[in-house]
């Protein structure tokens, strides 16, 4: 949820190359590094939208977004809703 996570702050934590990273990412889950920590992300987000009354603003700053467009267009890639709808149809589910 680091907003600051950077391929090469990664691969330097993990002492893996940062070739070896996106090829892994590439090659095993058909993905890139930036869809990969964003599905994280995306996931943190929807439980947050359906547990919690954050206002959507305050959850896409916890879970590692730092701009609100980035955060509705990888929330709706992974969901095919925006961040408020799929909050509203939640409720409408849990209710």
């Amino acid at each position: 949820m680091d907003e600051e996570l950077y391929l090469n702050k990664l691969s330097k934590a993990i002492s893996v190359s940062e070739n070896h990273i996106l090829e892994s990412l590439s090659q095993r889950l058909k993905t890139n590094f930036f869809q990969f920590v964003n599905g994280y992300r995306v996931a943190a987000a929807e439980i947050l939208l359906q547990e919690t009354d954050k206002h959507v603003s305050t959850i896409q700053y916890e879970v590692g977004f730092n701009s609100k467009s980035t955060f509705n267009t990888a929330f709706k890639k992974v969901t095919g809703l925006t961040p408020s709808l799929y909050r509203k149809q939640a409720t409408l589910v849990t209710h």
